[in-house]
């Protein structure tokens, strides 16, 4: 596509893209719930390149013309038959990608014993290792954890999803025990790092289980619109984000002398991993089964622009003591370290692409042949984006903000 013809316009195209290129799993701001029709376009000054400074676009949804429900939300009759279909499919190859929790790794694990007479030179030690750990580092580390702590939330949203939902809260379907599986072994991550940053003595708790209480119970809006075509297209790049900060925080632990923290995080990446192939093979069955369907969820989800579950952490003064949100502030100080940033959002795409075999998918409808052809575009220009944005950030002035879950210290956040 042609790059807009007048400087505003691409510098407000850049922004609007990359500017909230954020930590943990996901990019781009904050949801907008739906308004019940579709708000009036904008102009577009001619450029396929202009995008509106809000985050959430509108997009087409997978419901066929005439459906009397409401037609922001929901599957079709026939893509519902589609996910119930898939019984077999969750019990014969996502369950397999679970461990058995008597076997599989605990937090203990990688804690000090509490029984063991050395307990207390163990918590020294965890201080020592953890003594060279960078403020910004801190911020992430502590930003990634509240996410994983969230739990609460991301559950209750794929309880929201018509045709895998679990009813009663103890179904014995396939879907149902995923979710409460799958749940299961992501509570022990947040555990894990709750407990081991409270040890390390840099961070300051009360106001990071502030931000935790405040966060469970904002929720989130995914913009899945209980459709699980779009939920686990929704999950599937956010386990592999998750991966990849989890990924980041692992090596930079370890360069800073905490080679316990190292595998920690790297262990909850590799979890994170395991956890990403089972929501992407989902999207490959149903490719085999309804590859229109599945070609416009992805496109869907892509044009709404994916969110991060944090996106409404509050540790109940930022925002009044700064004017800004907490979440992007540190989603700033996430892209400045490189833990995770716009680059990461198009790889992600990429990957997706090339696993569902996008580009040779053929006799599309017309709707999804130009779905198709959206999503081949994008990664290509995302990177544009973000070096047009990271170029214009080497220009800005240095500026610090202070951050209540490192006692108030300030760390760079442009």
């Amino acid at each position: 596509p042609s790059l807009p013809t007048t400087r505003t316009l691409h510098r407000e195209a850049a922004e609007s893209m990359v500017s909230t290129c954020i930590a943990a799993s996901g990019v781009f701001a904050v949801a907008r719930p739906n308004q019940g029709k579709a708000a009036k376009a904008p102009k577009r000054a001619g450029s396929k390149l202009w995008m509106p400074k809000s985050a959430a676009v509108d997009s087409p949804r997978i419901i066929v013309e005439g459906d009397k429900e409401n037609k922001m939300a929901g599957l079709t009759e026939l893509r519902k038959e589609v996910i119930m279909d898939m019984e077999d499919f969750a019990q014969n190859e996502l369950m397999g990608l679970l461990k058995d929790p008597n076997t599989n790794w605990q937090p203990q694990d990688y804690l000090p014993d509490p029984e063991s007479p050395d307990f207390l030179d163990q918590v020294a030690d965890v201080q020592k290792r953890s003594k060279d750990l960078p403020d910004d580092h801190l911020v992430v580390l502590v930003g990634d954890m509240i996410t994983e702590e969230a739990l609460p939330t991301y559950m209750n949203m794929l309880n929201t999803l018509e045709g895998t939902k679990d009813n009663t809260g103890a179904d014995g379907s396939a879907w149902a025990q995923w979710t409460r599986k799958w749940t299961a072994e992501e509570n022990r991550h947040g555990d894990l790092m709750n407990k081991y940053m409270w040890m390390t003595g840099k961070v300051s708790m009360k106001p990071i289980e502030t931000t935790i209480q405040n966060l469970i119970g904002s929720g989130m809006n995914p913009k899945t619109d209980n459709n699980p075509y779009l939920g686990f297209v929704y999950t599937s790049f956010q386990e592999r984000a998750t991966k990849i900060s989890h990924g980041n925080t692992a090596r930079f632990a370890v360069e800073h002398g905490d080679d316990v923290l190292g595998k920690i995080c790297g262990t909850i990446a590799a979890d994170e991993g395991r956890h990403e192939i089972a929501y992407q093979r989902i999207i490959e069955e149903v490719m085999k089964r309804d590859k229109d369907g599945a070609v416009l969820a992805f496109a869907d989800m892509m044009k709404k622009q994916i969110v991060m579950p944090a996106h409404l952490m509050d540790d109940g003064s930022h925002k009044e003591r700064t004017g800004r949100d907490l979440f992007m502030d540190f989603a700033s100080v996430a892209d400045r370290t490189g833990t995770y940033t716009a680059y990461d959002y198009a790889s992600i795409m990429d990957h997706l692409i090339k696993r569902w075999k996008i580009a040779d998918l053929d006799g599309l409808s017309g709707d999804a042949a130009e779905a198709q052809e959206y999503l081949m575009k994008q990664p290509a220009r995302i990177r544009r984006l973000a070096d047009f944005a990271a170029a214009k950030a080497k220009k800005k002035e240095a500026q610090e903000e202070a951050f209540s879950w490192i006692f108030g210290r300030k760390v760079p956040i442009a």
